[in-house]
């Protein structure tokens, strides 16, 4: 709205933006607008964002490799199936309101490949099977204020990896 009413150009629009994508905290997300006049507050306006209760990921149909990134908002709920595909689900420019995200994953013979940013913890629920094929190395230092994703992997033949990028 600021830019809109001609209170904030352009290149600082789109620099609030990109900072905006990149915050992790609600914190984070009130400093790009506290020397802007409140209407509401920054949560207020995320908590409207529409998002899907479950996102689903299946390429046990069509077969196809499939890359979930770039920019897109999280929900609390992701289902991931693939056979002899591959897929890759990528939380590094995502945005999550939420402090937990459950991520049922299960494959045949593909590969899943989950991408975390630094500061983010996951669990392996104690429900998955074959764990063999499951690793996990996203094992770096915490931020208490990052969410927690919480997989429950089954991969027949194939394998679920989760990282950091470099």
């Amino acid at each position: 709205m600021a830019a809109g009413e001609g209170r904030i150009d352009l290149m600082e629009l789109e620099d609030r933006l990109e900072r905006a994508f990149g915050a992790r905290t609600y914190g984070e997300l009130k400093e790009l607008v506290a020397d802007l006049p409140t209407g509401q507050s920054p949560s207020a306006v995320f908590d409207t964002i529409p998002g899907p209760e479950t996102l689903v990921l299946d390429t046990t149909v069509t077969n196809i490799n499939l890359k979930q990134s770039g920019r897109w908002i999280v929900p609390q709920r992701i289902v991931a199936k693939c056979t002899r595909s591959l897929m890759r689900i990528d939380f590094t420019q995502a945005f999550c309101t939420h402090r937990e995200v459950t991520i049922e994953a299960s494959c045949g013979t593909g590969w899943i490949t989950l991408l975390v940013p630094h500061g983010w913890r996951v669990l392996i629920d104690a429900t998955s099977t074959n764990t063999a094929n499951i690793r996990n190395k996203a094992t770096g230092a915490v931020d208490p204020s990052a969410p927690t994703l919480i997989v429950i992997a089954h991969p027949q033949h194939g394998y679920i990896r989760i990282k950091q990028p470099r």
